[in-house]
């Protein structure tokens, strides 16, 4: 039976030019994230939004526990959308654990992306003792068991977390109200392969020119995991943004479209 991929991950398809952006989206989140990015690019470049199987409007028929308890099986989706899709020498925009699904899909096929863009990424949630990732295990089980015990609870301690910006509480409501859209079961096991991940001896196998834009105060990953990812993936831009939060593409969309523009571009205009 052939798999109808573009149903299976909700493809949505806009813009158009020669060149392809997909924009991959996080831990808790669906393709509705980028809706304040996406527009900046859709008169240059052709632009593909989708979601991960068992997250938004996805076909939640075609998840698999087996499959999505690592990241590889995300990495896996990013593929076989690319794949149906037909399309090679992609810019690749993945937020936060995205940014490192990217990673695992651009070592197993280097055809597929021209540029690598990652906002607010980790390879490694979990403090080591020589690696600050931010996390200790105790905090990532209390955070797996919050998620199994009461959801809905587990939703409204994130959000702001992520969010930041107190000053504007609605960014933190309406973050709230697309975590509660999930399956509580997905989203723990979602959670549990983001943050049990460890792809640090990955990123020098990376082939593709890469973006790394890390938020400031961003509470899921410090500043030293952007360092840490510049200095391992060889051909690779460290930016420090402005914006607070782990959601810069939420919460300073213009600051994140001038940034992915300018990496973009950069070599067009040599």
């Amino acid at each position: 039976m052939t798999i109808d991929i573009k149903k299976r991950n909700a493809v949505h398809i806009t813009g158009s030019g020669e060149q392809t952006i997909v924009f991959a989206h996080g831990f808790g989140c669906d393709q509705t994230v980028w809706n304040h990015v996406v527009p900046a690019f859709e008169k240059q470049y052709r632009i593909v939004t989708f979601d991960y199987v068992g997250s938004g409007q996805s076909d939640k028929t075609a998840y698999s526990a087996e499959r999505y308890a690592s990241l590889p099986g995300y990495a896996q989706d990013v593929i076989e959308v690319c794949e149906a899709l037909e399309l090679k020498d992609i810019i690749y925009v993945g937020h936060s654990v995205s940014g490192m699904i990217g990673v695992l899909a651009s070592i197993q096929r280097p055809d597929l992306m021209e540029k690598l863009i990652m906002i607010g990424p980790s390879p490694h949630y979990l403090n080591e003792t020589d690696y600050h990732g931010g996390f200790e295990r105790e905090d990532i089980d209390e955070l797996l068991d919050m998620m199994e015990m009461n959801y809905k609870e587990f939703t409204k301690y994130l959000a702001p977390i992520a969010m930041k910006n107190e000053d504007r509480p609605h960014l933190s409501e309406e973050f709230e109200s697309m975590l509660c859209t999930n399956d509580p079961g997905i989203a723990r096991r979602f959670a549990e392969a983001t943050f049990m991940s460890d792809v640090r001896e990955e990123l020098p196998k990376v082939p593709t020119r890469t973006l790394i834009l890390q938020p400031t105060e961003d509470s899921i990953v410090p500043m030293e995991v952007g360092h840490y990812i510049k200095e391992h993936i060889s051909d690779s831009e460290l930016v420090i943004m402005k914006a607070k939060g782990h959601n810069p593409h939420i919460s300073h969309p213009t600051e994140t479209i001038d940034e992915i523009t300018r990496f973009i571009e950069e070599d067009r205009s040599v």
